[in-house]
């Protein structure tokens, strides 16, 4: 049984028609700029129904903590919308933060990119002899900042908590360099982005032999 839970963004029936702001007719939200400022210079919005933004509490929170400190407390921060950790917590993680690859190539470029990824085996699963190389690690690099990375994607046992960890070392410029001079915790699933060393583009082989 496949349940899905979506938002629906119910502004069409509020009034926003009256003072002229606009939404997006077919989803129902909003756009903003940068400071979540509608087109009518006075009204602005947080949260879900934004217009191409994150669906996620903890952001909404942020943005709006930040929008009320700009507006009132002489603050110039603005909500980071890109470097944004979460989790799909299926019964094998999916974490993420920054950059999907796709999303990367189109903003910076093929050719401006390196992108690092391994398969790895976590130490829980060899006694009960789980399946070998199902969980997946990848870091994305733009080139021309020094491999900063950008784009950090983790499938595997606790990946909501390995990837709140690097979050705010991606926050903090995070380098390729940087991942490979940190010393790993052996053995842990967290340990896979301190070694890795295959590139996507060198099609080398990214199976491990054990954990």
């Amino acid at each position: 049984v496949l349940i899905a839970i979506g938002r629906d963004a119910c502004t069409r029936n509020i009034g926003l028609q009256t003072i002229g702001v606009k939404i997006n007719e077919k989803n129902g939200k909003i756009p903003v700029n940068d400071e979540e400022q509608t087109n009518v210079p006075y009204v602005y919005a947080i949260g879900d129904i934004l217009d191409g933004k994150l669906e996620l509490t903890p952001v909404a929170i942020q943005a709006g903590r930040l929008l009320a400190q700009r507006l009132y407390g002489g603050s110039s921060r603005k909500c980071d919308y890109i470097n944004v950790p979460t989790t799909v917590f299926t019964p094998l993680e999916y974490g993420s933060c920054g950059y999907p690859e796709e999303k990367a190539i189109e903003e910076y470029g093929k050719q401006n990119l390196e992108v690092y990824h391994t398969l790895f085996w976590p130490l829980e699963w060899t006694v009960p002899g789980r399946d070998n190389n199902t969980c997946y690690a990848k870091i994305i690099c733009n080139k021309q900042d020094n491999n900063r990375v950008i784009g950090l994607h983790i499938l595997g046992p606790n990946a909501g908590e390995v990837t709140q960890g690097f979050a705010a070392a991606i926050k903090c410029g995070l380098t390729k360099e940087l991942l490979d001079e940190t010393i790993g915790i052996h053995p842990t699933c967290a340990e896979v982005f301190t070694t890795m060393d295959i590139t996507k583009a060198s099609g080398q082989d990214i199976t491990q032999k054990g954990c």
